[in-house]
């Protein structure tokens, strides 16, 4: 468990997984991997606490992933967002001072952005009535937030149930839908400075991308700015009609955006099988020079890599580097990395998120 939180703390343990990345690299690349600091404190946007009643009061409580029973009683938390800082006690008097916000309230979850907005989620153990909505509503109005209630069965927005964000990628900004519970990049920071590396990586093109595993278009939006035109998918509902909502709010044409399972697409470009979900699209109008992939922390299954290394550049951001360095084996033997890159998204743990360009020799 950390306990120094110090500057010279944070570049040792920056340097440790420096040293971690490229021990996993170097049976595939000379390359050193050009490393993308995060801020120390006030980098998260997104968090969520258990509530912990103790008598008449209540507390927000996280857990010691060692110790799942003694509750860390918090009344602010440095590594989140100022916004969600700013929240917490104002939230916690509000429900403090009403019953109706507070009984079996039992988690409270925060979502914020980079500009400015905010949306909170209140969980129950017990249905949420009209009582509770008209407290609700005064709360949102007097926070100036989205406000949701959820209990068993039961989802109770009030105002909106998603924030907006702008990112800016090489000079321009790009808006993006973020419903509550589906994927977003936690530390918008970094996430910045990811989806300017993969444009930068990605370079002028004058061909076709493919993209698997988009989310609600992260990658996508600056990405087809590159190229002639996108093919991306996506099997989760909800980051789907985000993303449509995103191509439409930045007047963005040519993004084809289908729900498939990664999986899935390896089949239908195979032709193993035909999907309704692809009626309507023309595989064969596309010239594929590039396929970008995020996957989750499993990385690509075998199938996936085989149907990746078809193509000459492969863009490959990833939160996990053991599965990241066993695509790359299963690749290397057609494609070389040309680039690679550190984004310290999850300062003070272990975890390391990667990026590197592969490209065929």
């Amino acid at each position: 468990m950390i306990t120094d939180f110090s500057a010279t703390a944070y570049q040792q343990q920056l340097a440790d997984k420096k040293t971690r990345l490229n021990q996993l690299l170097a049976p595939f690349t000379p390359l050193q991997p050009q490393v993308f600091e995060s801020p120390a404190q006030h980098f998260r946007l997104r968090a969520e606490f258990r509530v912990w009643h103790q008598g008449e009061e209540s507390f927000y409580a996280m857990f010691n992933p060692q110790d799942k029973r003694t509750p860390i009683l918090l009344e602010q938390l440095p590594i989140a967002s100022e916004l969600i800082n700013q929240l917490m006690p104002r939230l916690k008097a509000a429900w403090q001072a009403s019953k109706e916000l507070s009984h079996r309230l039992f988690q409270v979850e925060f979502l914020t952005t980079l500009s400015g907005e905010a949306l909170v989620t209140l969980c129950y153990h017990r249905p949420l009535g009209e009582a509770w909505q008209q407290e609700a509503e005064k709360l949102a109005k007097e926070l100036g937030i989205g406000l949701i209630g959820r209990s068993r069965g039961q989802r109770l927005v009030i105002g909106h149930d998603h924030v907006n964000e702008q990112l800016s990628v090489a000079g321009r900004s790009f808006s993006y839908r973020q419903p509550e519970g589906a994927f977003t990049q936690p530390n918008g920071v970094v996430n910045q400075q990811m989806l300017n590396w993969a444009y930068q990586a990605l370079g002028e093109r004058d061909d076709d991308l493919l993209e698997l595993y988009c989310g609600n278009g992260n990658f996508t939006l600056p990405l087809s700015r590159r190229v002639r035109k996108v093919l991306a998918t996506e099997i989760s509902k909800t980051s789907v009609n985000a993303a449509i909502a995103n191509l439409t709010a930045n007047d963005i044409d040519n993004i084809e955006l289908v729900r498939l399972s990664a999986e899935e697409l390896t089949q239908a470009l195979q032709g193993v099988r035909p999907f309704r979900r692809l009626a309507n699209v023309d595989l064969s109008s596309y010239e594929f020079g590039t396929v970008f992939v995020d996957p989750p922390r499993a990385g690509m299954d075998v199938d996936t890599c085989e149907l990746v290394r078809r193509f000459p550049r492969i863009l490959y951001i990833s939160c996990n580097p053991d599965t990241l360095a066993a695509n790359i084996a299963q690749l290397a033997d057609t494609h070389r990395i040309t680039q690679c890159a550190l984004f310290d998204q999850f300062p003070w743990t272990e975890h390391i998120e990667a990026g590197v360009l592969l490209e065929k020799f």
